[in-house]
């Protein structure tokens, strides 16, 4: 998947394996899912993303994605310490977090409860199991859960 810098994305796709995100936008886009998704390749840039910092700084005053699809296991900073901070941040806490990640391991579950995840979703190696899975995860997180509008303050 090409990195896109779209300042008003749907979805906000958390990935350093290119092959794991040109899948994820293969199947969300394959199924209709989403009109525009942003990609970033760690932790640090998904923070800097959401605050409109650095190359990112045109994002300011600017609407949230709607969904934030974060692995777990990131470069800089974790999906973890990514998930807390948005979970400790008044603007930006009511942010739909989803973990897509390939980690089974019930401590990394339990901990992204923890911290506050939305939902947790392990990634399916079969590319038609994916494309159903996150198909289903963005027509009810973008289409059928309302939620209300995010900006930054």
């Amino acid at each position: 998947m090409k990195q896109v810098q779209d300042l008003d994305a749907d979805i906000l796709l958390v990935e350093d394996d290119p092959n794991d995100a040109e899948l994820v936008g293969r199947a969300l886009k394959r199924a209709g899912a989403v009109a525009a998704i942003s990609h970033v390749q760690d932790g640090a840039e998904a923070l800097d993303y959401l605050y409109g910092r650095g190359r990112f700084a045109g994002r300011a005053g600017r609407a949230q994605p709607k969904l934030v699809l974060l692995d777990l296991k990131l470069p800089k900073l974790t999906g973890l310490e990514v998930l807390r901070d948005i979970r400790s941040n008044p603007d930006l806490q009511r942010l739909v977090v989803v973990m897509l990640t390939s980690s089974r391991e019930e401590r990394d579950l339990q901990e992204a409860y923890r911290s506050g995840v939305n939902s947790y979703v392990v990634k399916a190696v079969n590319f038609e199991e994916l494309m159903d899975s996150l198909s289903r995860l963005a027509y009810y997180w973008l289409r059928v859960n309302q939620l209300p509008q995010l900006r930054k303050s």
